[in-house]
């Protein structure tokens, strides 16, 4: 008998829990493979550390305007995927250490939601039953495997086996032009790869603001990166893939094909119709607070739908357990950063200017380029980047701040903590940047908006 069983444990999920239990809740979480969910095993973490490596390898290759220079620069792709591995098990075991302090059960298996007997919730996990008052859905979600023939060939692979490659692929062909996409193209195009990538819209990162992506589409142009855009994928075969633009077919050369056309959410096969819980299209519906449709049961990360990221995942899981526990919160998920985490990284926070006109807001918007960054300017030769700030007129807060360039992952937070305290120009006005510092172009950037 438990307080709480969490299903799932991924970020959600093994956050969820460790934030129940510091509650006094007592947590079971109920993890079918390895913990650390897509996140850690097969999505941000493994990635970031190949993305790492290439960068050094970039870098190395292109010191000369820095005065440094190097010579026989090669790239180690086993020795790189066996550290890739290290730090998955090592950053896995770490969660595993975290929950059994906290006093998590930690049930290895398949779980199965049975009805449920004198309001309790069953969970049976292989030939084992557990029972709480409590239950939480942090099952997170699966690559999309697109109805293409050649979809099931040895040389196609999503973004789960395309980490563990053991050869530097020559023509590499990347349908999707999403994040993971984008980020596995620029890997393996500074490492040797001639990269092609293949997207049925008209641009890359649809989410993005249209300056920023379009920006960012040039950079990795510049590194050897081709985009075939409002191109269709009609079949896939062992050495290319047949596309089709305009009406016009052809073949691209591809002895490894990389399917990165999005996710769904993980709620099939869990027996949740044996308890009353509401999905649409296959994400679970949930309510401000986390709440799903039956009583006691709650839901965060992927498998919601709303925010396929992990730090959303984390921000969902407290307020699931806020509202276990009687505390009010929710998600402003308008203060939820997004990054893009290519050479050059473009990250993102709050509203567009077209996202903010389509609600109705009068807004101001402000463009700096990086290059007016002397920080920027001392560590980069070619590279360009910019800076767009978007600003409320009525209430004059910023609602939205987009960067491409550099290292913005590590600044964006900054503008996302603003637009989550809803600060006015008057109150950044205030903060006090240290100098020199890339991340001084947000504050530049706003208070050039005119009103």
């Amino acid at each position: 008998m438990y307080d709480l069983i969490i299903i799932g444990g991924g970020p959600a999920g093994y956050h969820g829990a460790e934030k129940a239990s510091l509650a006094g809740l007592n947590v079971a979480i109920i993890e079918k493979t390895n913990l650390g969910g897509v996140c850690l095993n097969e999505g941000c973490i493994p990635s970031k550390t190949l993305l790492h490596s290439s960068k050094l390898f970039k870098q190395a290759k292109n010191s000369g305007p820095f005065g440094v220079l190097a010579e026989s620069v090669a790239f180690d792709l086993p020795t790189v995927i066996a550290r890739k591995q290290k730090i998955v098990i090592g950053l896995r075991s770490a969660i595993a250490f975290t929950l059994k302090k906290s006093r998590v059960t930690i049930e290895t298996g398949v779980a199965y939601v049975l009805p449920k007997d004198r309001d309790l919730f069953k969970v049976r996990i292989n030939d084992k039953i557990i029972e709480a008052p409590r239950l939480m859905i942090c099952t997170g979600s699966e690559p999309v495997r697109p109805p293409v023939a050649g979809a099931d060939l040895p040389n196609v692979m999503t973004n789960k086996e395309i980490l563990d490659v053991r050869a530097i692929p020559k023509n590499l062909v990347v349908v999707g032009g999403g994040v993971i996409g984008l980020e596995m193209a620029c890997f393996f195009s500074e490492i040797g790869s001639m990269v092609t990538v293949v997207e049925m819209l008209p641009t890359i990162a649809a989410n993005l603001d249209a300056e920023i992506r379009q920006h960012l589409k040039k950079e990795l142009e510049k590194n050897g990166v081709r985009f075939l855009l409002e191109t269709r994928v009609n079949e896939i075969k062992e050495n290319a893939v047949l596309v089709e633009s305009n009406g016009t077919a052809r073949a691209i050369e591809a002895d490894l094909t990389l399917l990165s056309v999005g996710r769904r959410p993980l709620s099939q096969g869990l027996g949740l119709e044996n308890i009353g819980v509401m999905v649409e299209h296959d994400a679970i519906v949930t309510d401000e607070h986390g709440k799903t449709s039956a009583a006691g049961v709650w839901a965060a990360g992927d498998v919601n739908g709303k925010s396929m990221l992990a730090h959303t995942a984390y921000r969902e899981a407290e307020v699931c357990v806020a509202d276990m526990v009687g505390a009010a919160d929710s998600v402003d998920y308008d203060a939820v950063p997004a990054v893009v985490y290519t050479h050059p990284e473009a990250a993102s926070v709050g509203l567009t200017e077209k996202e903010a006109v389509r609600r109705g807001l009068s807004v101001a918007v402000s463009r700096l380029p990086l290059s007016f960054n002397g920080r920027f300017i001392a560590e980069t030769d070619a590279e360009r980047g910019m800076c767009i700030a978007v600003l409320d007129k009525q209430s004059s807060r910023l609602i939205g701040l987009h960067m491409v360039g550099g290292n913005c992952s590590e600044m964006i937070y900054g503008a996302a903590a603003m637009i989550e305290n809803k600060q006015t120009v008057e109150d950044i006005s205030k903060i006090v940047f240290p100098h020199p510092t890339v991340s001084e172009i947000i504050k530049e950037t706003i208070m050039r908006a005119k009103f």
